[in-house]
């Protein structure tokens, strides 16, 4: 179980990755070690799992980004997914209990690229159908425990 030390550390690396542990030790009156050790320990079980750098698509050229929600045939699904898991353009994909087996995260230069991708889904063997929503605007965009 996390304290509220440990929360705080998370809340203050999940605000910026990179923020040297002597700052967050002082906020928490602890020592630099003791800060160490809490997000060593954390790391190793799991609680912080990577370190990731956050771009905007849009920067590196990819200006259609689609949330696509994959029906699967049963015994298709983790072929599907694997394949998935596998495409440069699939940028997350995870399994899901609710209107479909699997949601992708897509990210697409334009619409005719995105179209393309959609179409190559579509046509796995084992997907069903396809729904995409297309994002349109970002209104917030923090990350989250």
């Amino acid at each position: 179980m996390l304290d509220e030390i440990d929360m705080f550390i998370i809340k203050e690396l999940m605000e910026n990755a990179r923020k040297p542990f002597r700052e967050i030790a002082m906020k928490l009156k602890l020592s630099d070690v003791a800060v160490i050790k809490r997000v060593r320990k954390l790391e190793e079980r799991g609680v912080i799992r990577k370190y990731a750098l956050i771009v905007n698509p849009a920067s590196l050229g990819y200006n259609k980004i689609s949330f696509t929600g994959i029906n699967v045939k049963p015994d298709k699904l983790f072929e599907v997914a694997s394949k998935l898991r596998e495409k440069e353009y699939v940028k997350y994909i995870a399994l899901t209990s609710g209107d479909h087996e699997l949601l992708a995260v897509i990210w697409a230069r334009d619409s005719d690229e995105l179209k393309k991708i959609h179409e190559e889904i579509k046509n796995m063997d084992g997907v069903i159908n396809i729904y995409p929503a297309i994002l349109t605007d970002i209104i917030k965009a923090d990350a989250y425990i």
